[in-house]
This record gives C-alpha cells, sequence and structure tokens, in this order.
C-alpha cells in the first residue's frame, strides 16, 4: 500500500450492486454501514445494524464475487471483547478489511452533525486489540476518526499520528472540510490515507488524479452506487 498509488474503491450495498461493479471493472469494492443499514432495514445511519447482520451480508457477498471487499465496522459494535470478535468474524467472513471508528456509540452518519468522539486513548487501545485480532496480516485495518467534528485540525493530527503507532495500514479522517485540509493532511503523518469523495458531504471534491498526487492511498466512493439507484427508481 505505501508503494502503490492511489486505489479507488467503490461503495456497494448488497449483493447484486457487488456483482454489477465487480462485472463494470472495479478493483475494490466497500460495505458501508450506510448501505447495508439502508438496504437491510430501511433505516438511517445510527447503528442500529447488527454485527450478526453485517456478518451474514459480508459472507453473502463474498461468497459471489472475487473482488476484494472492506467492510464497515463503525466502533466495533461494543467495548474492547467485541472488537475483537467484529475483526475476527470479518474476517472469518471473507472481507479484506475492516474500518473501525472514534466516535462514542451509538456513531452517526460521518456528514451529519452533533458527533462525538472517545478519547484518543481508547481509540488506541481498539485498535491494538483489532491488530492483534486478524489471523492474516494481509487483512487491512483502517481507522477513520470524526474528531474534526469536535476538534480542531491540528488536534486530529496528532490523533492520527498516535493511531498510527499501533500497527494499522491505514488512517481516514471524515468529513475534511476544506481543500487546504486535504493537501496539508499527508504532509503531516506518516501512515498511508484513505479519502472519501462523498457528492453533496463536507468534503471537497478532488480528482483522483489531484488526490494521488498530494499521496493518498486509498478513495471511496462511498454511496455513489445506492444513490444511482434511488435515482433511477424514481424515474421509473
Amino acid at each position: 500500500m505505501k508503494d502503490s498509488g492511489l486505489i479507488t474503491g467503490i461503495g456497494i450495498y448488497d449483493t447484486f450492486s457487488a456483482l454489477v461493479l465487480e462485472d463494470a471493472g472495479a478493483d475494490l469494492l466497500f460495505l458501508g454501514g450506510f448501505g447495508a443499514t439502508a438496504s437491510l432495514l430501511g433505516l438511517p445511519d445510527l447503528s442500529l445494524i447488527s454485527l450478526d447482520e453485517m456478518t451474514a451480508t459480508i459472507r453473502r457477498i463474498t461468497n459471489v464475487i472475487k473482488t476484494p471487499l472492506i467492510a464497515d465496522g463503525d466502533t466495533g459494535f461494543g467495548g474492547l471483547p467485541n472488537v475483537m470478535r467484529t475483526v475476527q468474524e470479518y474476517e472469518a467472513a471473507g472481507a479484506a478489511g475492516i474500518l473501525l471508528e472514534d466516535q462514542v456509540f451509538p456513531k452517526r452518519c460521518g456528514h451529519f452533525q452533533e458527533k462525538s468522539v472517545i478519547s484518543a486513548e481508547e481509540m488506541i487501545q481498539k485498535l491494538k486489540i483489532a491488530v492483534n485480532a486478524r489471523q492474516n496480516p494481509d487483512f487491512l485495518i483502517i481507522a477513520r476518526t470524526d474528531a474534526l467534528a469536535v476538534e480542531s485540525f491540528a488536534e486530529v493530527i496528532k490523533r492520527v499520528n498516535l493511531y498510527s503507532s499501533t500497527g494499522i495500514d491505514l488512517v481516514f479522517v471524515e468529513a475534511l472540510e476544506t481543500q487546504e485540509q486535504i493537501e496539508q493532511l499527508p504532509k503531516q503523518v506518516t501512515i498511508p490515507l484513505m479519502i472519501n469523495m462523498l457528492w453533496g458531504g463536507r468534503t471537497p471534491i478532488l480528482s483522483a488524479n489531484e488526490l494521488q498526487n498530494l499521496g493518498y492511498k486509498l478513495m471511496a466512493i462511498p454511496i455513489a452506487s445506492l444513490l444511482a439507484v434511488g435515482g433511477a427508481l424514481r424515474r421509473l
């Protein structure tokens, strides 16, 4: 990952969307909590989906695709023992990696208001447990921080560098708000970075070439397939 160029991951929400995007040539797929919750439960992204529901969805998808799938682990579905079990269940279900975030449970969609985060120290514990829980060293562990909603950009940089010391593979700073923040972040951290490009979200949209030149390693387009299908259905 450190030596590669930018990899683009497309968001899916179920088995059908995974198959369509694999057939279209996607290199990497993301199963987000937003899409999975909306598709399976018809509910918003507020920690309402369970570990068993997410794991079953992952297994159904990985049974029919060959494209690597990274899945959203939200806050780990509970305390530290739950984080360990979440990593083990996701890996056993065939996921290629997991995102774990530092929001307080119950979490909110990353581009919603009124978010809260746990302390950096608590998140470090969570990430260390996740790293120790994986069986395959190639199983990616991505730390997501939502701290920019409640802390300064400088404090967020400190969090990223602290999280980097735990043995994880990438860090994702959710909801960067300016192009300057997007440009400065890779200059102030040493770990590979993931970024979301969400149309209508809080983060300015940059091209894949621009993000690669800035040093980002993973770009996610999180709910593109969900929005595309929703728009198509409304036009029927």
